[in-house]
């Protein structure tokens, strides 16, 4: 290294100060997200300024943007945290029983409602002593960069093509129904394609940028286009918005079936035919080999094969 004497200051608690301001964009948020004072992480980032000769994170408005110096060092501290990380566990073999990792996901909640809370109970009854951080996946989320960085550990969600430049592991199918109150019209009379398209639908947000959603994907394939009225970015909501109105909410039936007996809804299937909705675990290749993080991704799939059964 062309200065020793700099890299004997650096130590890894710098490296992840560092890491998690800039991804906060924010002293206070990433304080809360270490758990340290906000003055003792101020004090940490000026260390860090005079070592890079570089402010490093600069008002922009009413936040706080990273400089183009502050984000070519983003991969690399996410790198050297993730390799220590690993470097130690790795090398003690990894015992849940005793294990203090702390395991990142992003989720989509167009997943069973069940899911999620059925999976952290399994961790923690496995790994008391680990940590979770559950993200949501949004129009705003670069997953596949998140990934990389080390600030997640897998993606759980549905693609009608998942992406190619990714590890990834199949949980399940699912049939595309549609769920409606039982007041609607439709639970009576039935319906055609063309009355189904022009009943009101309610629809999520993208889970990334740029996204459709795989119903109206494939509905673009066909050339058919519905009568989207609402969109709600919360899916565990719709059900309820749902149950309500005449809204007409399309997705997998074992979503759908969650709510049929704590609301007056109805599952009737669609008169336009889907492909199945396909969910899978993503991962990137640096953390492939990570005996960690192969038994989180044991946990996600042994949690999807229990409620594939039931």
């Amino acid at each position: 290294m062309r200065d020793q004497s700099l890299f004997d200051k650096i130590d890894l608690h710098l490296i992840r100060v560092l890491h998690t301001v800039l991804t906060e964009r924010s002293v206070s948020k990433a304080a809360i997200r270490l758990g340290m004072h906000q003055p003792a992480v101020s004090a940490s980032l000026k260390r860090l300024r005079d070592f890079a000769g570089d402010p490093l994170l600069v008002r922009s408005g009413s936040g706080m943007v990273p400089t183009e110096t502050a984000l070519r060092m983003l991969e690399p501290s996410a790198s050297i945290l993730r390799a220590a990380e690993m470097l130690f566990s790795d090398a003690r073999g990894f015992e849940p029983a005793t294990a203090r990792n702390t395991f990142r996901l992003a989720a989509s909640d167009y997943l069973d409602p069940l899911f999620l809370p059925r999976l952290v109970a399994q961790i923690k009854t496995q790994a008391p002593a680990a940590e979770i951080e559950i993200h949501p996946l949004s129009g705003a989320s670069d997953y596949r960069t998140l990934l990389a960085q080390g600030d997640i550990d897998v993606v759980i969600g549905n693609w009608p093509q998942p992406p190619d430049d990714l590890h990834l592991g199949r949980l399940f199918g699912d049939e595309v129904v549609c769920l409606v109150s039982k007041k609607h019209p439709a639970v009576r009379r039935g319906w055609d394609q063309a009355s189904w398209l022009e009943a009101e639908h309610i629809a999520p947000g993208a889970t990334h940028p740029g996204a459709k959603g795989v119903i109206d994907e494939h509905l673009g394939s066909l050339g058919l286009q519905r009568h989207i009225v609402a969109r709600c970015p919360h899916f565990g909501l719709i059900p309820g918005m749902v149950a309500s109105t005449l809204l007409v909410l399309t997705t997998g039936r074992q979503y759908c079936e969650r709510f049929v007996d704590t609301l007056p809804v109805k599952i009737l299937p669609c008169p336009v035919e889907f492909p199945r909705m396909m969910y899978y675990q993503l991962w990137h290749a640096r953390t492939h080999t990570s005996a960690s993080n192969k038994w989180l991704r044991e946990r996600i799939k042994s949690v999807a094969a229990e409620l594939r059964k039931e």
